[in-house]
């Protein structure tokens, strides 16, 4: 229905900052436009509202049965990457709300203090329209969205985003990391730097945050020796190695390291950058949060 087109990408932006899953927003999304598929449009007075409100309550209700399979997750859980080319920036609304670093906040929220962190701080919809979204009286949900930005603000890194900065850290990176420049790739780090490695049971990836340069440089040592390469590719179900590549994609608005074989994604890092220095690596190894991205083209790769 061209109305409910009108709004798909609107729609999949709000499912996918409430949820954090790409694949769980496009099921949210489909789902919304089954109800609508249903509904009178005449009797809708004003479509994009009641679309934005069927679809975080579907958003809402898949949160909270997601967060039960994730008690049983294998290691850390990271959001699906998404890819924010300027198009997709411009269709998935405000870009910056989707950062991997805020990404992995929300995840600490409620379902119900996440979708109104969401429509209010991403989207700017009024707090009347929020409580009756999420069924709440407008004062609960005042007292819901301050509780929300409150932990966000305490919890969030505090860093000034240079995209042109990230950037050429972010090739510094692969170049150091795929050549085995271990000086080199210490420089790159903060001493107190994290690497947060998400595998899901179905890739190698460690299992624990890993802490400090020392620490996290011999983990990405390792995990870029041929051998682990081999290992690494075996545990996806691939077996030639000959055909790895590397590039820079911009996921979750930042350039991110993507690791690509056989045609398709097998891993990708985002760098969280505070003052030159690499503060946290998010590393998704997980094949099913990775499927829907494409490979970089060979001649867009910074290590070459």
């Amino acid at each position: 229905m061209p109305t409910f087109d009108d709004h798909r990408s609107l729609l999949t932006g709000v499912a996918y900052r409430i949820l954090g899953s790409v694949a769980d927003a496009e099921d949210v999304v489909q789902e919304a436009w089954l109800r609508w598929s249903k509904v009178d449009e005449a009797g809708v007075d004003d479509p994009k509202a009641y679309l934005i409100r069927v679809t975080s309550r579907l958003a809402i209700d898949r949160l909270r049965w997601a967060r039960s399979r994730r008690e049983s997750y294998v290691g850390p859980w990271l959001p699906e990457p998404i890819g924010t080319t300027p198009d997709a920036a411009e269709h998935a609304e405000l870009a910056d709300s989707v950062e991997m670093a805020l990404m992995v906040v929300l995840e600490t929220l409620s379902p119900l203090e996440r979708a109104v962190f969401v429509l209010r701080e991403a989207f700017d919809l009024p707090f009347a329209e929020i409580a009756e979204i999420i069924g709440r009286a407008e004062p609960a949900t005042r007292q819901l969205a301050r509780r929300a930005r409150d932990h966000v603000r305490d919890k969030r890194p505090r860093f000034e985003v240079d995209q042109e900065e990230r950037r050429r850290i972010t090739e510094r990176f692969i170049r150091a990391a795929t050549v085995g420049d271990v000086d080199g790739l210490i420089e790159l780090l903060s001493d107190q730097v994290n690497i947060v490695s998400d595998g899901g049971g179905k890739a190698r990836a460690a299992l624990r945050v890993i802490t400090g340069s020392d620490n996290v440089s011999r983990y990405l040592m390792s995990i870029s020796s041929p051998v682990n390469i081999a290992r690494f590719m075996t545990s996806i179900g691939m077996a030639d190695i000959h055909d790895l590549s590397f590039g820079v994609a911009m996921l979750n608005n930042a350039p991110s390291m993507t690791v690509s074989a056989g045609g398709r994604v097998v891993t990708v890092m985002t760098l969280l950058v505070v003052d030159g220095r690499i503060e946290t690596i998010y590393l998704i190894a997980n094949p099913e949060k990775i499927a829907h991205l494409q490979p970089v083209p060979p001649g867009d790769d910074p290590s070459t």
